[in-house]
C-alpha cells in the first residue's frame, strides 16, 4: 500500500452496515488479527497492531463521537496475507 494518494473520506451508512463493520471490528481487536474492510469503495487491511481509541467532541451546538483506529503504512503491508476472510 505504500505510494497511495492520500485519502480524507466520510461515509454514511445504514445501521445494519456499521452493526456489521463493529461486529468483526469488536472480533479482530479481540483475537489481535488483523481484519479487511472497505469505505466508499476502497478496501484494505487495518493490521492487528494498529492503534485504537474513542474521541468525544462538543461544540456548535453538537456532539461527535469517533471510533479511531491508526497505524503505519508499512504495518499494514506487512501484515498483509491472501486470504479469503468476508470485506464489510
Amino acid at each position: 500500500m505504500t505510494g497511495t494518494a492520500p485519502r480524507d473520506v466520510e461515509r454514511v451508512y445504514s445501521t445494519a452496515d456499521v452493526v456489521a463493520k463493529l461486529r468483526r471490528l469488536a472480533d479482530a481487536l479481540e483475537s489481535e488479527t488483523s481484519f479487511r474492510i472497505q469505505i466508499a469503495g476502497e478496501r484494505f487491511r487495518v493490521p492487528a497492531r494498529a492503534q485504537f481509541s474513542i474521541e468525544h467532541e462538543r461544540g456548535d451546538g453538537e456532539e461527535e463521537v469517533e471510533f479511531q483506529l491508526k497505524w503505519k503504512i508499512e504495518e499494514a503491508d506487512d501484515d498483509a496475507e491472501d486470504s479469503d476472510e468476508t470485506v464489510v
